[in-house]
C-alpha cells in the first residue's frame, strides 16, 4: 500500500501544511473511525468537535477550524473538494479489464484504439469503436457502429446499442443499458403498434452513469446527455429527452421522453419528470418530488410529502377527500359575503 507523505498531499492539494511534513498516511477515513497512518476531513462544522478526539494522522480543515487545533493539518477553502481530490490520488480500483481476454468477440470491421482492454467475453460488433485507454468489461456488448471515446471505463455487463455515442473519459457502471428502444407504441384497433426508434443517444464527455441506468434511443431525434454529468443507479430517461451539462440526477428518478432539462440542474432521488417539459438552467428539485408542468426559474422546487405519523397521515387524508366540498362551501360564502 503506497504511503504519502503531508508535503507530497499539500503539493498535490496546494493546501497549506501544518504540523510536521514528514508524517505519512496510506488511506482514508472518517474522523471517528480514522486511526493513525490515515488521513481525514472536516467539511461538517458540526463535526467540528470530532477533530480533537480523532485518531488520524492527518486532518483536512478550513483556516478557521485549524485555530486550536494541535495535530497535523492540510488547510483549504474546500475540505470536502480536498477529500475527493485525495480519494483520487489514493483510488486503489481495479480496471474493469486487464488486456484483451482470449474469449472476447471483436469484429475485423471494429475500430479498437492505442491501449484498449477488454474483458472476458465482451462483443465488439461492426463498425464500432473503442477510443484510446479505454477499458470494456466482461460481459459488455457494444453494438453495431456505436462509439465510445477516449479513457472510457465500461464496467461488467454494461449494453451499448447501435449507433449510441458516448464521449471522452465516461464512466459506465454495470447493468446499465443505453440505447434500448423508447416507449413508442400507436394505439390501432385496441391494440399496440410498435413505431421503430430511429434515433439514437449521445453521451457527452466527463459523464458517469450509475448501476442500471437505461436512457432510451431517441423516436427520429437523438436522446442527448450533456457533459459532466452525474446520474446515480436506477435512473431511466426516456427517448428524445435532453439534458444539460452538469446536472447530477439521484437514484430511482425517472424523465420522460422529449424533456429538456437545462444546465447545473439537480435532481433528487425518486423524482418522477412527466413528458414533454422545458426545465430552465440552475433547478433543483428535492426527492420524491412530481413534475408535471414547465419551470422557468431557477430555484428549489419541491412537492413529496415528508413522513409522518399514521395517525396523523390518515387524518390528512381525509380531509384532503373533503378539500372539493370545503371549496365549494368557501366560495358560496364569499358569493354571500361579496352581495352584502
Amino acid at each position: 500500500m503506497p504511503e504519502f507523505t503531508l508535503l507530497a498531499l499539500a503539493n498535490k492539494l496546494n493546501a497549506k501544511l501544518v504540523g510536521d511534513a514528514e508524517v505519512a498516511v496510506t488511506s482514508i477515513a472518517t474522523l471517528k473511525s480514522a486511526q493513525p497512518g490515515q488521513i481525514s476531513f472536516l467539511s461538517n462544522p458540526k463535526y467540528r468537535d470530532q477533530i480533537h478526539e480523532s485518531k488520524a494522522s492527518v486532518i483536512i480543515m478550513r483556516e478557521s477550524d485549524a485555530v486550536d487545533f494541535k495535530g497535523n493539518a492540510l488547510i483549504l477553502d474546500e475540505p470536502y473538494v480536498g477529500y475527493a481530490m485525495l480519494a483520487g490520488i489514493m483510488d486503489s480500483t481495479p480496471r474493469s479489464a486487464s488486456g484483451i481476454s482470449a474469449t472476447a468477440v471483436i469484429s475485423p470491421q471494429a475500430t479498437i484504439g492505442h491501449n484498449v482492454s477488454i474483458g472476458a467475453n465482451a462483443v465488439i460488433s461492426d463498425g464500432a469503436s473503442i477510443g484510446d485507454n479505454s477499458c470494456i468489461g466482461p460481459n459488455t456488448f457494444v453494438g453495431e457502429n456505436a462509439q465510445v471515446g477516449d479513457d472510457c471505463t465500461l464496467w461488467a455487463s454494461v449494453v451499448i446499442y447501435h449507433n449510441v455515442v458516448i464521449g471522452d473519459n465516461c464512466i459506465i457502471h454495470s447493468t446499465a443499458v443505453i440505447g434500448a428502444d423508447g416507449f413508442g407504441f400507436a394505439p390501432h384497433n385496441k391494440q399496440w403498434h410498435k413505431i421503430p426508434q430511429l434515433g439514437s443517444v449521445v453521451i457527452g464527455c466527463n459523464t458517469e452513469l450509475g448501476a442500471g441506468t437505461t436512457i432510451d434511443r431517441g423516436a427520429l431525434d437523438n436522446t442527448m446527455i450533456g457533459k459532466g454529468c452525474i446520474i446515480d443507479d436506477q435512473v431511466h430517461i426516456g427517448h428524445n429527452a435532453i439534458l444539460g451539462d452538469h446536472c447530477a440526477i439521484a437514484a430511482n428518478s425517472c424523465v420522460a421522453g422529449s424533456t429538456a432539462i437545462g444546465n447545473h440542474c439537480i435532481i433528487g432521488g425518486a423524482c418522477a419528470i412527466t413528458g414533454h417539459l422545458i426545465i430552465c438552467d440552475g433547478v433543483t428539485i428535492t426527492g420524491m418530488s412530481m413534475v408535471i408542468k414547465n419551470i422557468t426559474e431557477a430555484g428549489v422546487y419541491s412537492s413529496g410529502m415528508p413522513s409522518q405519523s399514521n395517525r396523523e397521515w390518515r387524518k390528512n387524508g381525509a380531509r384532503y377527500r373533503q378539500l372539493d366540498g370545503i371549496a365549494k362551501r368557501l366560495k358560496a360564502v364569499e358569493k354571500r359575503l361579496n352581495k352584502d
